[in-house]
């Protein structure tokens, strides 16, 4: 048994000191004590067992405290909170960003071989073997009326679904996948002024993030409006 004047107190013997000192380096203060509850009375293993659980909410509050402070501590210093909203993939048209829902992406590749089609409209670079289908790949710059340029490594091959129908777009580059929260998106007598006359029929309003626009195309209106439509009906 060791020896010991107090809870607090060395053991006199140097060989129980040792051993006492061990134990509280190994364990913490509280851990010897569990090496004599044999030799104390039940009243007395309470209440080690009940300091012991105070200390180790004490030292919950605490933890819980100091997380809270730093928290705090974070938005003081400037630290951005998470974004919430529906995710939109963003790319570049003509030195301008957009964006279109998430889930209508079916993929971004690179620009690759193009097997041409005869006798159709000029905007219809050819089609592709997406993944086991073949589909239609649209320059949208073209689609859309604006001055066609040369294809860069950055050009990009943008794949939208909306029901059953598939189409791939040519694009300047794609750049991210970000959310957009519905109150960053503006109302439609704002569109009109921020969103370019040939964007607006497949506009479904822009967003304003911090210091940059995103004007949100509808892919539906995109992929069944009637310039569309007359090109597949023909094809």
């Amino acid at each position: 048994m060791l020896a010991c004047d107090g809870w607090y107190n060395l053991p006199a013997s140097p060989l129980e000191r040792k051993r006492y000192l061990f134990f509280i380096w190994l364990e913490g203060v509280y851990a010897p004590f569990a090496l004599w509850s044999v030799f104390v009375s039940s009243d007395d293993l309470k209440m080690l067992q009940r300091d012991r659980l105070a200390a180790f909410q004490q030292l919950q509050a605490r933890l819980s405290s100091l997380s809270h402070l730093q928290g705090k501590q974070d938005v003081a210093e400037g630290a951005e909170p998470a974004v919430v909203g529906e995710q939109y993939l963003v790319f570049t048209l003509a030195e301008r960003e957009y964006a279109v829902k998430a889930e209508h992406v079916q993929g971004v590749e690179r620009l690759g071989d193009l097997t041409p089609v005869p006798n159709v409209v000029p905007w219809v670079r050819g089609v592709m073997n997406l993944r086991g289908a073949i589909v239609s790949v649209v320059d949208l710059r073209m689609f859309l009326g604006l001055e066609q340029v040369a294809y860069t490594p950055r050009t990009r091959l943008l794949s939208l679904q909306c029901n059953e129908m598939v189409i791939c777009f040519v694009v300047d580059a794609v750049s991210e996948m970000l959310p957009v929260p519905a109150a960053a998106i503006t109302a439609g007598n704002i569109r009109q002024a921020t969103i370019p006359h040939w964007a607006v029929p497949f506009a479904a309003g822009c967003a304003l993030l911090s210091n940059r626009m995103l004007i949100l195309l509808d892919v539906a209106r995109l992929l069944f409006s009637e310039k569309m439509q007359r090109y597949q009906a023909i094809s």
